[in-house]
């Protein structure tokens, strides 16, 4: 991975994956600070200011952020409709997390070309929650890709299988900007869309949810379709190309369990923790 920076987003990340997985850990509980540092082979000192690097709070009161408790309570005080979302002007249009995007699908005939005609650099990245594969054609970011050591190859081939007849070029640069926009909340990025039309009005449904907030699986259904189709909703948000800047990560079931999370469940409510803390700290600091 000569085009993978080691930098130090995906190292805090792999810090607090091997929390997360201690926290979760069969009868695990809030862990002390001395305990989180032990386990995680540091000083107290040292694990302290990396974890506050990478999420801006105490490793004490994120731990908050990450128990199923507080998902529930992502329901029932930051539960948002959709028809609310575009009242206050959060659409994927115009603003998600303050990153402003720009996005276009293919047509349901370039769909069915699955990908002939198109040209895609990929690569991969250094981002907050580990290593991403970025995927790109010319009219924006296509693919987001989050992978653990060891799974790059088998990442590349399934997101390249999604699109068998387009033309892969490695080259992290076309996306690069994209990406770094979308990881520092800042900037424009332009997102290419590649999905089936009902896929696509999944995706675009969830553009409209803001950060710090969640949905559900029914609720977004009842946008697109019908509130029976949960179940093809779960299918079309399993299947978002676009990890993160697209973000499946905040729709929950409606019992205030996670549900799936194509990138992992860990990935997941990293996510989602770090989403809220960040949106916490800074609703404290006005």
């Amino acid at each position: 991975m000569d085009d993978m920076p080691r930098g130090e987003g995906s190292y805090h990340y792999r810090v607090i994956e091997r929390a997360i997985a201690l926290i979760d850990a069969p009868g695990g509980t809030q862990r002390s600070l001395g305990e989180l540092s032990r386990a995680m082979g540091m000083s107290e000192a040292h694990f302290q200011r990396l974890f506050s690097q990478w999420v801006g709070v105490s490793p004490k009161r994120y731990q908050q952020y990450l128990t199923i408790a507080h998902a529930r309570s992502l329901l029932q005080a930051r539960f948002t409709t959709l028809e609310a979302a575009q009242e206050l002007g959060l659409s994927g249009q115009v603003r998600l997390h303050d990153l402003f995007l720009r996005w276009e699908a293919m047509t349901p005939g370039e769909y069915a070309r699955k990908g002939a005609g198109l040209e895609m650099a990929y690569g991969w990245h250094d981002t907050p929650f580990g290593k991403a594969l970025a995927m790109a054609t010319d009219r924006g970011l296509c693919g987001l890709a989050f992978c653990d050591e060891g799974q790059e190859a088998a990442i590349l081939a399934e997101m390249q299988a999604r699109w068998p007849a387009a033309r892969y070029t490695h080259d992290p640069a076309p996306a690069a900007a994209h990406v770094a926009a979308a990881m520092a909340q800042s900037g424009k990025a332009r997102l290419h869309l590649l999905g089936t039309p009902f896929q696509i009005k999944v995706w675009e449904a969830l553009l409209h949810v803001p950060p710090g907030r969640v949905t559900s699986y029914r609720e977004i259904g009842r946008r697109v379709c019908s509130e029976r189709a949960a179940r093809a909703v779960g299918a079309a948000v399993g299947r978002n190309p676009i990890g993160f800047l697209i973000p499946c990560h905040r729709c929950l079931r409606g019992s205030g369990e996670l549900g799936g999370y194509h990138w992992g469940l860990a990935r997941k409510r990293a996510m989602l923790g770090w989403e809220a803390a960040r949106q916490d700290a800074a609703t404290a600091g006005l």
